[in-house]
C-alpha cells in the first residue's frame, strides 16, 4: 500500500477553472453517502475504537461536521471582502470535546447532512463571480478562491473517507 500523506502535509494548485465547480459541489453532496456505506454495517465497538494515534471511525466522521463550522465561516469572508480566510482549529479542540464515541451512528449521520446541505446550499447559490472571489488561505499561505476552498473541502472529505476505510480494514 502506498503510505498516505498526512493532511496538514498536503499542497495544492488550484489551477483550475472556475466551471470545475459544478463537479466539485457533486462531490462534496456526495460525502455523506459515502461515509454512510462506508460505517453502517461496522458493529458499535469497531466505530468507536480508537487507534494507537488519531480518531475512531466515528470521530473522523464528527470532525468533518466540526469542519463544517469552519467552510462557512470561509464563506462569510469571501462574502465580507475579507484579505485572508478565518484559520482552523489545529488542534481540533471542538472535535475532541464532542464526544462522537457516544453519539448514535443515526445521529450522527443526520447531523452530517444537515450541516453538509446548508454548506452546499450556499456554495449551490453563487454565480460564476462569486465562486471566483478570493482571499488567502492562511496555512498554506496561497490565493484561494471559493471554487477552490470547495475542492480543498472535497478533498479533506476524501482523505478522512481514505482513513475510515483503513480503520475499517484493519479490524477485519
Amino acid at each position: 500500500m502506498v503510505p498516505k500523506t498526512r493532511w496538514i502535509d498536503r499542497r495544492f494548485n488550484f489551477d483550475f477553472p472556475v466551471g470545475h465547480f459544478s463537479s466539485i459541489l457533486e462531490r462534496l453532496r456526495g460525502t455523506p453517502a459515502r461515509i454512510e456505506e462506508l460505517t453502517r454495517q461496522l458493529p458499535p465497538e469497531i466505530l468507536t475504537r480508537r487507534p494507537e494515534h488519531g480518531w475512531s471511525i466515528q470521530e473522523n466522521v464528527g470532525h468533518l461536521i466540526k469542519v463544517e463550522e469552519l467552510h462557512v465561516g470561509r464563506l462569510d469572508d469571501y462574502a465580507a471582502g475579507a484579505d485572508v480566510l478565518g484559520p482552523a482549529d489545529m488542534k481540533n479542540v471542538r472535535t475532541s470535546e464532542a464526544d462522537f464515541n457516544a453519539m448514535p451512528l443515526d445521529d450522527i449521520f443526520k447531523l452530517l447532512r444537515k450541516v453538509r446541505g446548508e454548506f452546499v446550499g450556499r456554495l449551490e447559490a453563487m454565480n460564476e463571480a462569486e465562486a471566483g472571489r478570493m482571499a488567502r488561505h492562511p496555512r498554506l499561505n496561497i490565493p484561494m478562491r471559493v471554487v477552490d476552498m470547495a475542492y480543498f473541502a472535497a478533498e479533506h472529505d476524501d482523505f478522512h473517507c481514505a482513513v475510515i476505510r483503513e480503520l475499517a480494514k484493519s479490524v477485519k
